[in-house]
């Protein structure tokens, strides 16, 4: 099928495909897009999560990367999002549907938006879109941060676009809160034009990286939070973790693992608190991530915009300290998972980058300016053939 035909379609079986920065697998969902633009409408119909194994994993987690090891991975995830998309369409033979095309992010092995300090950018996304429409025979989108970044945005994050559609309420501004490797926050108003949107920070980067580094590489998450329950925060590292400059820069921004990561971050600090238990170590990191994602609520959300919902997803959502943690300090608001209302919390960026595909083909810009810093709103994504 051509895209035009795509395009004139009243409704599209999309499957999204997204790998992120914690580096656990592939999530992929199965949804039906009706319209484009403030008009399209989302139905889940399915998702899945093949996860990667841990030698794989310790691959994407290297803190460098040989222009060698970056071209074998860019295929090698290629395949593996081809096997995610290949689960989707048996999804699809189940439910009786035809998919029309996939959306792939791939996985970020380098995110350096635009900054004063610095006259060159970039973002690079692997998991090659060829391989996947190779295998799977259907039409690929991908490469969705590059035209953002090229018109001078962040190129992240991309989320906001697909959130205002998923979440928006005539009568209440709801915020979003993603806790995947990096956190970020959408606040979802009724007007487009007021949507704020930035990554407040680490998620669970510096949560699993203590793990594994403490653990010598045999945990890689602490399960439900429970070694930063039964922990005690240690003042004085977690003074260390809030004093990164980021915290203090103002929206629109982001961030990823060139910052966070472990050798940016977190390893000189670990080394030198060897005297503190596990468990207290893993509660201050825990208590960092929470702390920041509050911190900037109270100082760029609350100030400007009336909440009364938070909505969770991301595998932080499943890390019970960390919920506890947010409730306790934000009483007055209700903080829930976004499964919820119907969406995975595991399931959300796919699902963003279903519709953030569905747009490309519908040739309809998708990014929010207002959170990316471009210049303009853009179609978004790079579109390889069946």
């Amino acid at each position: 099928m051509n895209l035009q035909a795509i395009r004139e379609k009243k409704a599209r079986f999309v499957i999204g495909l997204m790998s992120g920065t914690s580096c656990d697998g592939v999530d992929a969902v199965l949804v039906r897009i009706k319209g484009t633009g403030p008009g399209l409408a989302m139905k889940f119909i399915a998702h899945k999560t093949l996860p990667y194994e841990p030698e794989l994993r310790n691959r994407l987690l290297a803190e460098q990367m040989s222009s060698k090891e970056v071209c074998l991975l860019n295929f090698e995830l290629g395949e593996r999002l081809a096997d995610a998309a290949l689960a989707m369409l048996d999804a699809a033979d189940e439910n009786e549907v035809e998919v029309d095309f996939i959306a792939a992010h791939g996985h970020t092995v380098g995110h350096y938006p635009p900054s004063p300090a610095s006259a060159h950018y970039g973002t690079l996304q692997i998991g090659e879109a060829a391989v996947i429409a190779q295998r799977t025979k259907k039409i690929v989108v991908s490469d969705f941060r590059v035209r953002d970044m090229a018109a001078g945005g962040q190129g992240a994050p991309l989320v906001p676009y697909a959130d205002w559609l998923l979440f928006r309420r005539d009568e209440r501004t709801t915020v979003c809160l993603n806790i995947g490797g990096i956190a970020n926050i959408t606040v979802v108003t009724p007007d487009f034009k007021d949507i704020l949107a930035f990554d407040t920070g680490p998620g669970n980067i510096i949560i699993d990286g203590t793990v594994r580094i403490l653990s010598r590489g045999t945990r890689s998450y602490d399960e439900n939070g429970e070694a930063a329950r039964r922990g005690k925060v240690i003042p004085e590292f977690l003074e260390y973790l809030l004093s990164d400059s980021y915290f203090d820069k103002e929206p629109p921004k982001s961030t990823g693992r060139e910052h966070f990561g472990v050798n940016a971050y977190l390893r000189d600090a670990l080394a030198s608190r060897k005297d503190h238990s596990y468990e207290d170590m893993v509660a201050t990191v825990t208590q960092a991530t929470v702390q920041s994602i509050v911190d900037a609520y109270k100082r760029y959300v609350e100030p400007k915009y009336d909440v009364s919902h938070i909505v969770v997803g991301g595998g932080g959502a499943m890390n019970s300290t960390v919920m506890l943690k947010l409730q306790e300090a934000l009483p007055n608001i209700k903080i829930y998972i976004s499964d919820r209302i119907g969406i995975s919390h595991n399931a959300r960026e796919a699902v963003a980058f279903a519709i953030l595909g569905n747009e490309t083909i519908c040739g309809t810009p998708a990014n929010v300016p207002q959170a990316t810093g471009a210049s303009e709103a853009v179609v978004l994504g790079k579109i390889t053939p069946a």
